[in-house]
């Protein structure tokens, strides 16, 4: 295997990384700056507040993306394998 060869599958790992974690991490985001809002504007300014609403939120988006962040995985993996079976 060449140098470029392995920096395509490194890229390919990369965008695939990305692709799988960055609709959860934006729930995250989301859910986090809402409630933060929420307490400027009401000056509530207790931290643990915004742990629950977005692990909740974040387990709601883990279980409405998992279809899609194991095709993704699964067609990555199918693809590595096939290129360690013919020696590519």
């Amino acid at each position: 295997m060449t140098g470029p060869e392995v920096l395509d599958i490194a890229r390919e790992g990369i965008i695939v990384f990305l692709k799988v974690s960055m609709p959860v991490m934006l729930i995250g985001l989301a859910v986090g700056l809402a409630i933060s809002v929420v307490q400027a504007l009401t000056q509530i300014q207790e931290q643990t507040l915004i742990y629950v609403p977005k692990i909740i939120s974040i387990f709601l988006g883990l279980m409405f993306l998992m279809p899609f962040m194991s095709d993704a995985l699964a067609h990555y993996m199918t693809r590595i394998a096939s290129r360690i079976a013919t020696g590519v």
